[in-house]
């Protein structure tokens, strides 16, 4: 079972809103719906959970890129909602690779010939590139000044997004959502 919230900081506070995240494909659709939770451009976070499998948090302020904390990238990249936010960026993959250079024809075989070490090479390259770490990825820090440090944040586990809430001054409003 899945759950997300808008937290968004405002001059009286936070206020929170439940979403509904199936229109959402992308991380760019994603910092939008969030933009649109605060236009006075203040601070909304994102806050996504899996029960007792990962969570995600997804702060965007004003304009700036979101940045991103995914408790565990393995887990959450077994759901739909965890790979909107496991990008290639923030999984430290290159997005370019495996375009240009892979289409030419410059492992030393002549066109047609076999070379299966090569072959073989392809598919452990591939098959890397596709692996995802088992574990906390993302920007730590991304709660250090709203009062959860990077220590606290790896560390949550069960009801992580009620600890954030509370530590935020938040939690009332949470629950009204939940």
């Amino acid at each position: 079972m899945y759950f997300a919230a808008l937290l968004a900081r405002t001059e009286d506070g936070w206020e929170a809103s439940d979403t509904e995240l199936d229109d959402v494909e992308t991380l760019s659709d994603l910092a939008d719906l969030a933009r649109e939770a605060s236009p006075d451009e203040d601070t909304v976070l994102v806050l996504i959970e899996q029960e007792d499998s990962w969570f995600g948090v997804v702060r965007v302020d004003g304009e700036e890129d979101p940045r991103i904390f995914v408790s565990d990238a393995a887990a959450a990249a077994r759901s739909s909602y965890g790979e909107i936010l496991l990008t290639d960026e923030l999984l430290g993959r290159d997005g370019d690779a495996g375009d240009d250079l892979d289409a030419l024809d410059l492992d030393g075989t002549e066109d047609g010939e076999d070379d299966d070490d090569a072959a073989d090479a392809d598919v452990d390259a591939g098959s890397a590139a596709e692996a995802v770490p088992h574990g906390p990825v993302g920007d730590a820090a991304i709660l250090d000044d709203l009062g959860v440090s990077e220590k606290e944040l790896k560390s949550l586990t069960e009801d992580a997004l009620t600890e954030i809430a509370e530590a935020l001054g938040a939690s009332e409003v949470l629950e009204t959502v939940r």
